[in-house]
């Protein structure tokens, strides 16, 4: 019986040891809005993937950089965690070449100048004096700018994309400091077209067209580019790749051969009612007749087309263009004769007074 009460104790204290782990859990597991949200932005450059995480913290009526974030000290550039930045392929940043991984992203602001630190220690967080500098991947300098208004809360984005590189600008309070990225584009491209086009004895139409378009876009062998678009138009001729056959002939100075093509890209492209590459398209030809000398901004193209629905659909929005603008100058007539009505007021004034 002893026994029996001791065990019975033993599996009393047990449960309430279990109710009580089980009461600290549901208290562990209380979940917040924090004060500086985590954040992750990826952007694709060239072909390579670039992913930054962060945590944004506000400003808050605070001053940043000289102040919360002092000048010549290293910041983890955001809040809580090490800010961290991936690069999924070797790049470049500001000319200095970092290999393919991931990195903390730390900075040292200064009022002309920011030093710009890649370090391996992604675990550091606020802890920036036990930072250590033989961990240091690449250092670059970058100059920061002023910004024309105030961003409340630390913003980093991609800015000012190229098909090769990409600039990565943060921004606070007044303060905007960026550096680009730059990815091998050239070497990864050309291994896909000797593979896909050079040594394949039937290429597709796609992949000569894109090949064809590279070298036309990087001003290689344009004669190369002309083969490859000619052979994926022969197969497959869309509005889009025909047009860039136009300007490939245009490019080699073949000026009828280009207005010709570009004819028949407009084709194309009033048959799938793409009305910015029939634009395109005359504005080519009307290149190719003055000799490769590109039209006057101002230049107005009219659309010629066999589809009577598009003609009337542009004849209507001229009409509609015409009406809004008479009914814009009868406004502008009607508030102009408005503001002689206190003179003619004031004569009537003076009549009155002539009679007595």
């Amino acid at each position: 019986m002893l026994l029996q009460t001791r065990i019975s104790r033993l599996a009393g204290s047990a449960v309430a040891g279990v109710l009580l782990f089980t009461a600290s859990a549901v208290q562990a597991q209380l979940n917040t809005p924090a004060a500086s949200p985590k954040s992750t932005v990826q952007q694709r450059v060239g072909l390579t993937d670039v992913t930054i995480t962060y945590s944004r913290p506000s400003a808050r009526g605070r001053a940043i950089f000289g102040e919360l974030v002092p000048f010549g000290k290293r910041w983890r550039t955001g809040a809580n965690q090490t800010t961290s930045i991936k690069f999924s392929d070797d790049v470049t940043v500001e000319g200095k070449k970092i290999p393919a991984g991931e990195y903390g992203l730390y900075t040292i602001p200064n009022k002309a100048e920011w030093l710009l630190v890649f370090n391996k220690n992604l675990k550091q967080g606020a802890n920036v004096d036990g930072f250590k500098d033989d961990e240091d991947v690449a250092r670059v300098s970058i100059k920061p700018y002023k910004l024309g208004t105030k961003v409340e809360t630390f913003t980093i984005n991609f800015a000012d994309i190229t098909p090769a590189t990409a600039n990565v600008d943060m921004q606070w309070e007044l303060t905007g400091a960026k550096f680009k990225i730059a990815a091998d584009v050239e070497p990864k491209v050309m291994a896909q077209i000797d593979e896909k086009v050079v040594k394949n004895a039937a290429p597709a139409a796609n992949d000569l067209a894109a090949a064809a378009l590279y070298y036309y876009d990087n001003g290689k062998d344009l004669n190369q580019a002309l083969t490859w678009m000619q052979k994926a138009n022969a197969t497959e001729p869309k509005f889009w790749n025909v047009h860039t056959e136009a300007k490939i002939k245009l490019k080699l100075k073949d000026y009828a051969g280009a207005e010709a093509t570009a004819d028949q890209s407009r084709k194309l492209a009033l048959e799938a009612k793409n009305l910015d590459y029939v634009k395109l398209n005359e504005l080519l030809m009307l290149e190719a007749k003055n000799g490769g000398v590109a039209p006057g901004k101002d230049t107005k193209v009219k659309v010629k087309t066999d589809d009577k629905k598009t003609e009337v659909k542009v004849k209507a929005d001229d009409k509609k263009a015409e009406v809004k603008a008479k009914t814009e100058d009868k406004k502008t007539e009607v508030k102009e004769k408005a503001l002689y009505k206190p003179k003619a007021d004031a004569k009537k004034t003076e009549e009155p007074a002539k009679k007595s």
